[in-house]
């Protein structure tokens, strides 16, 4: 493990809207890449949202803005990669602002890291999951949800976790998100990551049991440490802050913060 560094804050900010969350992150971001900042991982849970990335396809909408808006679902463009997706109460999403030392300025294995994490979780949920060759996220056999042995010996291949990063001046955004007792019909609503030959999954779905998204975001930082092979700190409960920003940098940096034009 990388020792040039403190442990990474990680903060669990609670059940919130898309929208903010994503503006917290490209100030957050911004400072990061001017060096006012230290690294932090965000650990949230969304309401309803369905996210376009810069790769998405409109026809992997199934329904119109208005009928997003009428089910109570967002729908928010990004500049993050992929394609279509859906976020959601039971899905834990994890959004490292990290600046990436030159030894790590890789975007391959950058995501190869947070799927290793998303592996590791599952895995002690009971489950066994792992990456598929030109299919982005994790992965599992819903035939037989307790072994993995590569996507050419899956019987039903569905997807249990979703990965979606941006990196400007080699400061990450985005990250991923894992499925625990997420609404699965929600995914009916699109074409997630525009595949339509497999479905999407959670612990829930396989095991019939998951963990609150609150109790699974204060036991990530033993996986977050392994998959990332960083220091990672015991996670800060930030869910009940009215400001976040202000809670993660301080008033002057927040001030700082609020004035940089974002990308």
């Amino acid at each position: 493990m990388s020792s040039a560094r403190g442990p990474i804050r990680t903060c669990f900010i609670g059940r919130r809207r898309y929208e903010p969350i994503h503006e917290l992150q490209q100030r957050l971001a911004a400072l990061r890449a001017e060096g006012r900042t230290q690294d932090v991982i965000l650990l949230v849970e969304h309401d309803p949202v369905v996210t376009l990335g810069r790769s998405a396809k409109e026809t992997n909408l199934l329904m119109g803005q208005t009928a997003y808006a009428n089910m109570g679902v967002d729908l928010v463009r990004t500049a993050r990669g992929g394609d279509v997706t859906y976020h959601g109460p039971g899905q834990l999403v994890c959004y490292p602002i990290l600046q990436l030392p030159p030894e790590r300025q890789d975007v391959r294995k950058y995501v190869r890291s947070l799927s290793e994490v998303m592996v590791l979780i599952a895995r002690e949920h009971g489950v066994e999951a792992g990456v598929v060759d030109g299919l982005i996220g994790v992965w599992v056999d819903r035939a037989k949800p307790t072994e993995w042995a590569g996507s050419p010996w899956a019987e039903d291949l569905a997807k249990i976790g979703a990965i979606g990063v941006r990196l400007s001046r080699w400061v990450t955004m985005h990250g991923f998100a894992l499925n625990f007792s997420v609404n699965l019909a929600a995914f009916t609503l699109i074409i997630p990551c525009g595949i339509s030959d497999h479905g999407v999954t959670s612990i829930q779905d396989l095991t019939g049991k998951a963990p609150t998204i609150r109790d699974a975001a204060f036991a990530a930082p033993t996986f977050l440490a392994k998959g990332l092979d960083l220091p990672i700190a015991p996670v800060e409960d930030l869910s009940k802050a009215p400001d976040l920003l202000t809670a993660l940098v301080g008033e002057d940096l927040a001030a700082l913060g609020r004035q940089m034009e974002l990308q």
